[in-house]
């Protein structure tokens, strides 16, 4: 059965990742006709319509519930912090945030890899590995040594993008279905000792 990269069929479980941070990510160029910009005032709707593409995001009244959620209280630290991927014609496709966990449920000392998206017209166009180390390099310069990162079974694709990068499975004992079903869609060898899970506990229940 093949699966979309973010796919409500699969059953959903929260993962996290963590991983310490080395001093310097290596960074492909993004492809011809897109570059990056940092956030500024007023793309809060541009952020939601990316979000809303990438199906991390249903419609446009719950992408104001989670940007207030997130950053609401924190946008004068989003032009540092905030990146998204715009095309030659200023069209903005993608984003990524080097942040914190913004409910303070940490020491401040962990940087969080937050909502990285590619709206599904841009998907499959190599944009995602450059973006996710374009952001994380941005934590180290912000002085954090250690990454988090908060993400999903359904987007399976991101999750083995993020093992690529090296992040481990943190929330281990109360996400095992989870990391199963992530063994069983991306194969990653990282999920080695994992057993695969079976197609019925992958898919929702109808």
């Amino acid at each position: 059965m093949k699966f979309e990269p973010s796919d409500d069929r699969i059953r959903y479980v929260h993962l996290e990742l963590e991983r310490d941070l080395p001093t310097h990510f290596e960074e492909k160029p993004l492809p011809e006709g897109y570059h990056y910009v940092n956030y500024a005032p007023g793309d809060r709707d541009a952020w939601i319509r990316i979000e809303i593409g990438a199906k991390e995001i249903k419609d446009y009244t719950e992408g104001i519930e989670v940007w207030n959620r997130y950053y609401g209280t924190h946008e004068a630290e989003l032009p540092g912090r905030m990146f998204f991927v715009e095309t030659s014609d200023g069209d903005k496709v993608a984003t990524a945030t080097a942040m914190y966990d913004t409910f303070n449920t940490d020491d401040g000392k962990l940087g969080w890899l937050h909502w990285v998206a590619v709206r599904n017209d841009h998907q499959g166009k190599g944009l995602s590995r450059p973006l996710i180390a374009h952001t994380l390099n941005r934590l180290i310069e912000l002085g954090y040594s250690r990454a988090h990162i908060p993400t999903q079974t359904s987007t399976w694709l991101a999750v083995r993008l993020y093992l690529d990068f090296g992040f481990l499975p943190y929330n281990i004992s109360e996400a095992k279905e989870g990391w199963e079903i992530a063994r069983a869609l991306t194969d990653h060898p990282t999920l080695r000792n994992f057993a695969a899970a079976p197609l019925n506990r992958i898919l929702r229940e109808p």
